[in-house]
C-alpha cells in the first residue's frame, strides 16, 4: 500500500534532481529570527514588519543554468535586496531539512564565501 503524503511535509529528492529554470538563484538559510536593538529590546521574529525591512543573507543552493555570472556558485552567501525572495518551500534532501527560496541575480548585493551575521540593527547576539 502507497504511503499517503501530508501537505505540509517536506517534499524529499537529492540534489542533483533539482533544477531551478532559467537563471534564477534557490537559496536556502535565510534568517527570520529574534533580535536585539541597540536598547536591549527583544523582536521577534520581525518578518513582515516595519523592523523587519532590510535584505538578509542567504546560501546559494542551487544555479539556474541560464546564469553565466562566474562569481557565483552553490554555497556561496548572497545578500538579498529586502522581500525580493519567493515564499519558502519545505525540502528534504541528503543533507537534511531546509527552506529553500527563489531570488532572481538582479536582486544580490552583496556575496562572502563566509556567514555573515546580521548587525544591521545591533551589535548583540542572542
Amino acid at each position: 500500500m502507497e504511503e499517503k503524503k501530508l501537505a505540509f511535509e517536506p517534499h524529499k529528492f537529492t540534489k542533483d534532481q533539482f533544477k531551478p529554470i532559467g537563471a534564477h538563484i534557490i537559496v536556502y538559510d535565510m534568517s527570520f529570527d529574534v533580535r536585539i536593538t541597540n536598547g536591549g529590546i527583544l523582536l521577534p521574529n520581525d518578518d513582515m514588519k516595519s523592523a523587519g525591512i532590510r535584505p538578509r543573507w542567504g546560501k546559494i543552493y542551487k544555479i539556474g543554468a541560464e546564469n553565466k555570472d562566474p562569481d557565483l556558485y552553490e554555497e556561496l552567501w548572497v545578500m538579498v535586496s529586502h522581500g525580493r525572495w519567493t515564499r519558502g518551500i519545505d525540502i528534504e534532501d541528503e543533507t537534511g531539512k531546509k527552506t529553500l527560496r527563489r531570488v532572481d541575480p538582479s536582486d544580490i548585493l552583496m556575496m562572502s564565501d563566509e556567514q555573515v551575521y546580521d548587525e544591521t540593527f545591533s551589535d548583540k547576539v542572542y
